[in-house]
């Protein structure tokens, strides 16, 4: 049965991403995401949900008061061999206590491969001060759902275009993380689990947490193509983004407050 654990493909994940980040960590998500992380307010401390090897914690300034979670035990001791900052193994979804002290959460590519949104969420709300902000990375999950999207090109216009099966169901899908690579146990390929939601899901869930969405920005990729297809091919980078990017701010404890006394009536 497949899992939401990156522990079984921590080699296979390792490799993609390294120490210092896959491609597009490099030139597309740090390079707007670090900015905006202090755009409004300085970065306090900082909890990253769903760390991995630590890649964000080697990409902020030094000097950041750093925490970074993650369920992978081999995924951690990775982090901490490549880092003096604070790494801990915990489950995002299940309740956990670092102090109330962070002000700023991220959670970088890891969300849709976590069940219960709103019990993550929760737990940042609960490490955030007042006014808090949390910044969430996702594979636009308008355009970018496995096995329910595609490309599809149209030779007599001369047109790529995004083909979407599905947005607006729900979906658990099963991701074989390396083909060809074995559990060990008979003939069973490796898998994980990823989730897809619409955004009005995660808002939804955002707000019934305690948080406000105050700003979306949605990222392409920055490659380019050559040869007789190029035009097409990046004209559709340009429409079509890759990342989402949503930016939340913990309500005050009064606009919280209220917020539950009206749930109540």
């Amino acid at each position: 049965m497949p899992s939401t654990s990156w522990e079984k493909v921590h080699d296979w994940y390792d490799g993609i991403v390294g120490a210092k980040g896959h491609y597009y960590h490099q030139q597309v998500i740090f390079p707007r995401l670090i900015p905006l992380l202090t755009a409004t307010q300085k970065i306090k401390k900082i909890l990253d949900i769903g760390c991995g090897q630590g890649i964000l914690a080697r990409a902020l300034p030094k000097n950041v008061p750093y925490v970074g979670i993650d369920s992978s035990p081999s995924l951690i001791e990775k982090a901490t061999k490549l880092s003096s900052h604070t790494f801990m193994v915990q489950n995002a979804e299940e309740p956990f206590s670092l102090g109330k002290d962070f002000s700023h959460a991220a959670i970088i590519l890891a969300l849709q491969n976590m069940r219960d949104p709103l019990a993550v969420f929760e737990n940042i709300a609960h490490h955030l001060t007042d006014q808090g902000q949390l910044f969430i990375i996702l594979n636009h999950p308008c355009f970018r759902i496995p096995r329910q999207s595609g490309w599809s090109i149209d030779e007599k216009k001369q047109l790529q275009s995004r083909r979407i099966d599905r947005y607006m169901t729900p979906l658990e899908i099963p991701i074989s993380t390396h083909p060809g690579q074995r559990s060990g146990q008979g003939d069973e390929t490796i898998t994980t689990l990823t989730y897809h939601l619409p955004l009005s899901a995660y808002s939804d869930a955002l707000w019934k947490s305690g948080f406000c969405l105050e700003r979306i920005e949605e990222w392409c990729s920055d490659k380019t193509s050559t040869g007789k297809a190029a035009r097409r091919e990046n004209r559709a980078r340009q429409e079509f983004p890759l990342f989402i990017c949503l930016v939340a701010r913990k309500k005050s404890h009064l606009l919280l407050s209220d917020q539950i006394s009206k749930r109540g009536q």
